[in-house]
């Protein structure tokens, strides 16, 4: 993972647990597929894909997370789920994500929770 990355999973993870969730794990991998951030809240589940960029962007960050994208953190979260057993058996899951821009000494932050809703295959 590059440096900017790094500061916008740091900035997600600090937001998120600013809105009272608990950071699980991060940059899970189940095979080739990773998620960026678990975590928990009294709502379920979430796995959270995040977009960082810095300014100008040519386009809102989120739209980068593609349909393959989104298959893939499907595909990780179901390995993550049947890998933690029981644990979460009966837990919402939600698919988020989280855009952070930084542009000089300001940092913009936007979060979907309930980005998308999975079609399992």
């Amino acid at each position: 993972m590059d440096a900017l990355g790094k500061k916008g999973e740091d900035t997600a993870c600090r937001y998120l647990a600013g809105l009272g969730q608990h950071i699980l794990e991060r940059n899970w991998r189940g095979g080739r597929c990773e998620i960026d951030i678990i975590s928990a809240d009294v709502s379920g589940l979430h796995f959270v894909e995040v977009k960082s960029r810095k300014a100008p962007c040519a386009a809102d960050p989120e739209v980068n997370v593609t349909a393959l994208k989104k298959r893939h953190l499907v595909q990780a979260a179901l390995k993550y789920l049947h890998s933690a057993g029981r644990q979460f058996r009966d837990a919402e899951v939600h698919f988020d994500i989280v855009t952070v821009v930084f542009e000089n000494t300001t940092t913009y932050i936007k979060y979907y929770p309930q980005a998308f809703i999975p079609i399992y295959d």
